[in-house]
């Protein structure tokens, strides 16, 4: 279940598109929403509470994410994503990533990471419950935040954010396994120093490694798992 609200709508005065939009998002990134889930019009508007004309709005935008895919013209589907497609994922995010990391390391506010390479020295002592690894999420977060600011790369935020949007639910369909939880957090140590320290090349190789071994252990779980394709399928109602 989404956890958008009325009161989220009113609050932020949010258009009922970007409230379908967001909602169906939140799910199919949380898995609540599974690859060849159907996404009926009718349903769909109904659970949401929006009529069919925003609804359709936000199926366009997760169209156009690569997130569902249209069968027919009544019948949208939430995409299935396999092991190839998270190989190729990762291409992407590496060639984005390690650019980003040389760029942050070149512009002159760096302070921040610093910072955050204490608080990911931090994170790494404690990530065996939910409630911390929730935290290690939003601290990955705020690293992105960063980076972005200190780029100031319009076209290469644009690019990271749907990257990033694929990255929410690769993440999620994988086991969380404390080892690599840890061993990530002193991966993105590496990077905030190296960024902080104005060492372009080093930060680029940290981010190189990072992500050799995030995909690596993704892999590996998605195959102790037994699902390489994420192909099963329900009807979405109520």
């Amino acid at each position: 279940m989404h956890t958008l609200t009325l009161v989220t709508i009113i609050a932020e005065g949010m258009r009922a598109g970007e409230f379908a939009y967001r909602a169906l998002l939140e799910e199919i990134q949380s898995g609540s929403l599974p690859a060849g889930t159907v996404l009926g019009e009718v349903e769909q508007a109904e659970r949401l509470g929006v009529s069919r004309t925003p609804l359709r709005e936000a199926l366009r935008r997760l169209t156009a994410d690569g997130l569902v895919e249209q069968l027919s013209p009544r019948v949208t589907v939430v995409a299935a994503i396999d092991a190839d497609d998270i190989r190729d994922l990762f291409v992407l995010r590496r060639a984005l990533e390690e650019t980003t990391a040389r760029a942050a390391a070149a512009a002159p506010g760096r302070a921040e990471f610093g910072a955050l390479a204490d608080r990911f020295a931090e994170a790494a002592r404690s990530l065996d419950d939910e409630e911390s690894r929730a935290r290690y999420y939003a601290l990955i977060a705020r690293f992105d935040e960063a980076l972005d600011a200190a780029v100031g790369n319009d076209y290469l935020t644009a690019a990271l954010r749907t990257v990033r949007t694929h990255l929410v639910r690769v993440r999620r369909m994988a086991k969380d396994k404390p080892d690599r939880l840890v061993a990530s957090a002193g991966e993105h140590r590496l990077i905030a120093e190296a960024i902080s320290s104005g060492d372009g090349d080093l930060a680029a190789h940290a981010t190189h490694v990072h992500l050799h071994n995030a995909l690596a252990s993704i892999l590996d779980s998605l195959g102790d798992a037994g699902t390489h394709s994420t192909t099963e399928g329900k009807k979405a109602g109520a």
